[in-house]
């Protein structure tokens, strides 16, 4: 499997905030805990490729927005924030040898917004992704069998800042690591719900490869209750980064076909 990421801009401390107040950013710290999330990523057996670099774009490391990557084809995301869009030319040319390329051509869709399970998309309503972009992906994922299912937010950047798919559990259940204070989890189906710990909202955010869970570190009691279900977890620290409301999502695009 493979894991498709980007190198940290030197610009990075001129990323687009949302919900963040705008704080020092220390560069060199963040690449350097980006180059341990993508030992991270190795670790767990991915094979990590670098997409084209892009210095003079602040949040180009956060490539998860650009794109979705579906089986064997790639959907090429239309951005919220204006200062985005032109990455996506940078991540359709670095994926197009690998997957077939579609483009969602109207509205607007971060890929942080899109949740994948089983045959289902749970898109985030957000800032950053609406309903005209929500139906394009409708329209061109329907041929490959999927639905498409638009969820509501309450104060997060994304969807997946809300809620991200952790995995079977020790019991076989299918999970969904959840912010209950950001999204309604009764909005999805076929999953059970793990409230994280309420002091530690950024836990909500995680990353699963094969039978590990990356874990943003600082979140200790929401890694006990993932240890006590059975979950073995990678815990990164990820704080620099997360000035600039990141998680551990956002920075790689995973392709899970052996």
């Amino acid at each position: 499997m493979r894991a498709f990421t980007r190198a940290v801009s030197q610009r990075l401390a001129e990323c687009q905030l949302t919900h963040l107040g705008r704080v020092p950013i220390d560069v060199a710290k963040a690449a350097a805990q980006h180059a341990v999330y993508e030992k991270a990523l190795t670790d767990t057996g991915l094979q990590v490729i670098r997409l084209p670099d892009l210095p003079d774009d602040p949040d180009a490391v956060f490539v998860e927005d650009t794109a979705l990557l579906l089986d064997g084809h790639a959907i090429i995301t239309r951005p919220g924030a204006a200062s985005r869009i032109g990455e996506t030319a940078s991540t359709a040319a670095g994926l197009k040898k690998h997957f077939e390329l579609h483009r969602i051509e109207r509205g607007f869709l971060d890929g942080g917004d899109v949740l994948w399970l089983g045959w289902s998309i749970y898109v985030g309503l957000s800032r950053r992704t609406n309903e005209e972009g929500v139906a394009a992906l409708a329209e061109l994922v329907a041929p490959l069998g999927y639905e498409v299912l638009g969820v509501k937010l309450n104060a997060c950047l994304h969807l997946k800042t809300a809620a991200t798919d952790a995995g079977v559990d020790a019991r076989g259940w299918p999970t969904l690591l959840v912010n209950p204070n950001w999204v309604d989890p009764s909005q999805f189906g076929g999953v059970e719900p793990i409230s994280i710990d309420p002091r530690e909202p950024a836990a909500a955010n995680c990353l699963r490869v094969g039978d590990r869970l990356i874990l943003p570190a600082g979140n200790p009691r929401t890694a006990e209750q993932l240890r006590a279900r059975g979950f073995q977890l990678v815990e990164v620290d990820v704080s620099e980064l997360q000035k600039a409301e990141a998680g551990v999502t956002c920075m790689s695009l995973i392709d899970e076909r052996p």
